[in-house]
């Protein structure tokens, strides 16, 4: 196995260990402190019991919410028109070892972008917006979709949605303990009876869930990293076309985007695929190839990734280079 997808990963199951044990041993803490051992268990199991309901509601019926939010079309593989990317679909579905090829639709929103979708009633969806298609060749699609497919492949919608209650937990339990300062104390046999304690804890625990979710984010960066790898590695010339779309999503939403990087502002840079804006423009492939290389070197700063839940698009570009089998 390559060495940088080993490390990646490792890192990836660290950190999600991490951020669970971290998040339970605090809320647990916190929460035996303001209300007692007993009534403080009781009321995280409550808490986990109501926000996993709403999840699971959400993973369970989200799929039909985005089809109606995105107006998605589903392709047949004798579409007239799209047929050609329902193959693309399935072939990169045979790559990755899928029994069955995931449902392909096209969203008619105004914004290039893919994203991989589903749930056990909605099934595997995988959706390419109408200007994505026209931005990139056969080739560069097939590699969105190998990125796309790894998401699916690898579970990530529901790691992410089981991670992100430790945030969720830990603002609700401040929510709580909030609320009881300000009523004058802990409940239950809580030991903390100082209500102005309290409520600054509450504030304290609603603050730390930020950080909490901050770290989900980084979390989701290394999903979508390992879902480059997956594409790199599964179809035959993956790395160089994911680094070709990656590169035209940029050009084609900031035209100055090479002048910029040339210049290495690299930090306010776009470091996400998912762009909302309606300023496309074509983007002759050599400007793709002479992003490519300028990323390729680019140093990015440990700050400029830390509010965004895609990589840098240079990371990307450096890790594809290190891990592609074709």
């Amino acid at each position: 196995m390559n060495w940088e997808v080993a490390k990646l990963r490792l890192n990836m199951a660290l950190a999600t260990l991490g951020i669970v044990l971290l998040g339970f041993a605090l809320a647990l803490a916190v929460a035996d402190y303001a209300f007692g051992a007993q009534f403080g268990v009781g009321l995280m199991l409550s808490i986990l019991m109501f926000i996993f309901f709403l999840n699971i509601i959400q993973w369970l019926f989200g799929p039909y919410m985005i089809n109606w939010a995105y107006r998605t079309v589903e392709v047949t593989p004798t579409d007239p028109v799209y047929g050609w990317l329902y193959s693309i679909v399935a072939e990169v579905a045979k790559y990755n070892g899928f029994r069955d090829v995931p449902k392909v639709y096209i969203a008619d929103v105004p914004f290039p972008n893919a994203f991989a979708y589903g749930s056990p009633i909605a099934g595997k969806r995988i959706a390419f917006t109408l200007p994505i298609l026209k931005l990139l060749n056969r080739d560069e699609i097939m590699a969105v979709a190998g990125h796309e497919l790894g998401h699916l492949k690898h579970r990530d919608v529901e790691l992410l949605m089981a991670v992100g209650l430790i945030p969720a937990l830990i603002y609700y339990l401040g929510w709580w303990i909030f609320w009881g300062g300000m009523f004058g104390g802990g409940g239950g046999n809580g030991r903390g009876n100082n209500g102005g304690l309290l409520f600054l804890i509450g504030i304290a625990m609603m603050a730390v869930s930020f950080v909490f979710q901050l770290l989900v984010l980084s979390i989701n960066r290394m999903r979508e990293a390992y879902a480059d790898v997956n594409s790199a590695l599964t179809v035959p010339g993956g790395k160089e076309n994911l680094q070709l779309a990656l590169a035209k999503l940029t050009l084609s939403m900031d035209p100055g985007a090479l002048e910029k990087f040339k210049k290495k502002s690299t930090t306010n840079q776009m470091a996400s695929m998912l762009f909302f804006t309606n300023a496309i423009e074509e983007v002759p492939t050599w400007n793709a190839r002479e992003l490519v290389e300028i990323w390729k070197t680019t140093k990015v700063p440990w700050y400029a990734e830390i509010f965004m839940d895609h990589p840098h698009p240079a990371k990307r570009i450096q890790l594809l280079e290190k891990v592609s089998k074709y």
